[in-house]
């Protein structure tokens, strides 16, 4: 399939298809093999992607998408009155058909009232009465990016197919080149990106890890080393960079979602724990080492069409994971990966080698 199809109208198309996101970083990637499959099932299709707006940027340019549209709960879809305006804005883009990533019964019911014939989605107790056509949710565990592409197809992604869509532009490139020449980073290859956060504590790596690992990647591998993340992790990147003595470039909040996914690519490797950008960074094609605690790699793990490696913590006789509780004191599953383990796993591949 040519992915640089012409995008079209959605008035010109007789399949006018919208698919209902989830709400997460890393579940929006996810889904992608799936809209992937969407596609190849319609080809003629107009394709739209409904999606909150904090998720909206990992699928702007998708070339296997006509159309990304902010589910904005929080402004223009806000409250009652805002539900009918969605239902009017769904109206006007006459779909016909609705694949429902996520069930919801408000966002269902705003399908039926909008007029959407055919909506396809698992079947809940709340929404069950609202499809067309229901789906059962498939009894073994699977990997959340099946579980997506099984609705569509009523199988798992084919080997081929084990990998998520990220599309950068030119511009977000030319930031990124311009970017690394400013500050005098990532010369001849040497470039580590370490991403501290998570959207909950326990699936961070301990600080004090991290500044142990800056200092060995610089000292003994003469690696630049940078620490992404949202603006809101700013502080936790200053914290750790306060243990350091080489100190790192602290990256946080000075590049949009697309211009990370260019950082990564540009990084000679990546490290991080289970999170949305871990997801993006093996989305693009990075070298990736991941760090797995409290969730399971089996589920949630990153899919690029390279074997990444992921190390996973030790757990207590009592933990089972995925393990959501957040009052866990000793986070054992994070703290038993050693800096020693991160360091040889890397050495292991060929992706670290002491400089003279």
């Amino acid at each position: 399939m040519n992915i640089f199809r012409k995008k079209q109208s959605p008035f010109w198309a007789e399949e006018r298809i919208v698919i209902v996101e989830v709400n997460w970083l890393g579940d929006v990637l996810f889904s992608t093999p799936a809209i992937r499959a969407i596609r190849k099932k319609h080809p003629g299709a107009y394709i739209a992607a409904l999606v909150v707006p904090r998720c909206k940027v990992l699928l702007m340019g998708n070339n296997y998408l006509d159309e990304v549209i902010a589910l904005d709960e929080g402004g223009r879809y806000k409250g009652f009155a805002g539900k009918l305006r969605l239902v009017r804005d769904l109206r006007v883009r006459r779909f016909n058909v609705a694949y429902i990533f996520r069930p919801s019964l408000t966002r269902t019911l705003c399908l039926f009232l909008a007029g959407v014939r055919r909506r396809i989605g698992f079947t809940t107790k709340k929404t069950a009465f609202l499809l067309t056509d229901r789906v059962v949710f498939p009894k073994e565990k699977l990997h959340r990016a099946d579980i997506y592409y099984y609705l569509v197809t009523g199988s798992r992604i084919p080997a081929g197919e084990r990998y998520c869509d990220y599309f950068v532009s030119p511009d977000d490139r030319d930031f990124i080149e311009d970017f690394l020449k400013k500050h005098h980073l990532g010369q001849e290859k040497n470039l580590v990106t370490l991403h501290v956060g998570g959207n909950w504590d326990l699936k961070r790596w301990p600080k004090e890890r991290f500044a142990q690992l800056i200092d060995i990647l610089k000292d003994k591998y003469q690696m630049d080393v940078v620490i992404s993340g949202a603006y809101s992790e700013h502080d936790l990147a200053k914290e750790i960079s306060s243990l350091t003595r080489s100190k790192p470039f602290i990256a946080c909040g000075l590049t949009t979602l697309k211009q990370l996914g260019v950082l990564f690519q540009k990084s000679a490797i990546v490290i991080s724990a289970d999170s949305g950008p871990l997801h993006v960074a093996a989305a693009v094609g990075a070298r990736v080492l991941s760090l797995y605690g409290p969730t399971s790699p089996e589920l949630t793990g990153p899919l690029s069409r390279d074997e990444l490696p992921v190390l996973c913590g030790r757990q207590a006789p009592a933990c089972q994971v995925p393990c959501y509780n957040l009052e866990c004191k000793d986070n054992v599953c994070m703290s038993s990966i050693t800096v020693e383990q991160v360091i040889g796993e890397l050495e292991k591949r060929g992706w670290l080698k002491a400089r003279q």
